[in-house]
């Protein structure tokens, strides 16, 4: 009965258009007050959820991000990855993957890594003859690679949620965030022969390859003072993300002289505000999830399953489509702090390892931002671009089909996550 008046309860309240926020807490408020049970000791839970030290890392990261897009590290960036990009067919599509990938390992975001490189990479693209709806839908696609490339935001959140070393995810995370990248510099370079999208023509100049090297050395850098302090022992995530802050403050002000009043403002502003919204689902997507823990939900589904299958292969393929469905409706990070609870212990269960299942979840549900109803990156690249997000979508299904090979792939080798983790001991 518990089951069925929340899963209506959260359902019906989607349905009439509820904020996510709304409709967790609504309905798991609701099972309480019909069980009698007294509902202080559910607001305790979800906050002590949200009273957590790794967690700390959500809100530095994201204000770091905000002030190297002010200090003009992110613009410089671009800059490197046009150059790398060179005369190749689909040249400045490749540039804006290669672009998203660098600003990823920064921000950890996916829609702030696609309205910094959008910002930029879509104009340059439409002047230079690729449309509008492409650009567009390369730069929303290539967008989502911030949720998996370290320092990642909902690779913390998961790490949170399934107790499991954020450390040892963010290095798992490495590898499938490169080939996520490579299989759309793959699928851009087929799409941009098919369409004749080529670049003017100039060939590789390594005298302003080396300027734009040396220019953007200080940016080149961030990743390698964030990822490489993680990795060598020195920091925490946590306190990696307090350190970046101050690396792009330094950078912006010292290096850079870019860094301004008004946009110190704004990365507050933008910082306090997706804090805000993160930690709020955070808190009603705890209170659900005990609910379905006490209600026993997670062991009943992972019966289900084990009744339907025990192949593993089969399992992961139902796993991956049903990620994939619900990204497509439902934000990340309330999607990863309601599914994990259900959906680990089944895998646990086939001899799955957690870190191979973050990150096969977190990349499953990264494609979600550039697929439609909810597709947050479809939204901003479609304001810059000026396009309608139906005509996106279209252009995205084949960069998105690339995607869905590469998490396959995740899938069915554990080795690809699990090799670098393995190799550094954790």
């Amino acid at each position: 009965m518990a089951a069925t008046v929340l899963f209506s309860m959260f359902g019906a309240l989607l349905l009439f258009g509820a904020p996510i926020v709304v409709a967790l807490g609504v309905a798991s408020m609701a099972v309480y007050v019909m069980s009698g049970d007294d509902i202080s000791s559910l607001i305790e839970l979800a906050f002590s959820a949200i009273n957590s030290f790794p967690l700390m890392a959500l809100p530095s990261f994201i204000l770091a991000g905000a002030l190297m897009g002010d200090a003009g590290i992110a613009r410089r960036l671009i800059y490197i990855a046009e150059e790398l990009a060179g005369p190749a067919a689909g040249g400045l599509g490749a540039a804006a993957v290669m672009a998203c990938m660098f600003f990823g390992a920064i921000s950890g975001s996916g829609p702030a890594t696609t309205a910094a490189v959008g910002m930029l990479v879509i104009p340059a693209m439409i002047e230079r003859g690729y449309g509008r709806s492409y650009p567009a839908a390369i730069t929303a696609t290539a967008g989502g690679l911030g949720v998996v490339i370290p320092p990642s935001m909902p690779l913390v959140i998961y790490g949170v949620t399934a107790n499991e070393s954020i450390s040892a995810l963010f290095i798992a995370g490495v590898i499938p965030g490169v080939m996520l990248g490579m299989g759309l510099m793959v699928a851009n370079y087929i799409t941009a022969k098919r369409n004749g999208y080529q670049t003017e023509g100039m060939g590789y100049d390594w005298k302003r390859i080396i300027k734009v090297l040396k220019d953007g050395f200080w940016s080149l850098m961030a990743p390698v003072v964030i990822l490489g302090g993680i990795y060598s022992g020195m920091f925490t995530p946590t306190e990696a993300a307090v350190v970046s802050i101050f690396y792009a403050l330094f950078v912006g002000i010292f290096i850079h002289k870019e860094s301004s009043l008004r946009g110190l403002s704004e990365a507050f502003q933008n910082t306090t505000w997706l804090t805000g919204r993160v930690l709020i689902i955070m808190f009603t997507a705890t209170a659900f999830g005990r609910i379905l823990v006490e209600n026993h939900i997670p062991a009943m589904i992972a019966q289900g399953i084990l009744q339907v299958t025990d192949s593993l292969w089969l399992v992961w393929i139902l796993v991956i489509g049903f990620l994939l469905i619900v990204g497509m409706f439902i934000e990340i990070l309330a999607t990863i702090m309601i599914v994990t609870p259900v959906l680990l212990p089944v895998m646990v269960e086939l001899g799955v390892d957690p870190i191979h299942f973050g990150i096969v979840l977190v990349v499953s549900l990264g494609i979600g931002f550039s697929t439609p109803p909810l597709g947050e990156n479809m939204f901003i690249s479609s304001s810059i671009a000026n396009v309608s997000i139906e005509r996106i979508s279209v252009r995205a299904l084949p960069l998105v089909g690339s995607m869905v090979v590469i998490v396959l792939l995740l899938a069915f080798f554990p080795q690809i996550s699990l090799w670098m983790p393995e190799l550094l001991g954790f």
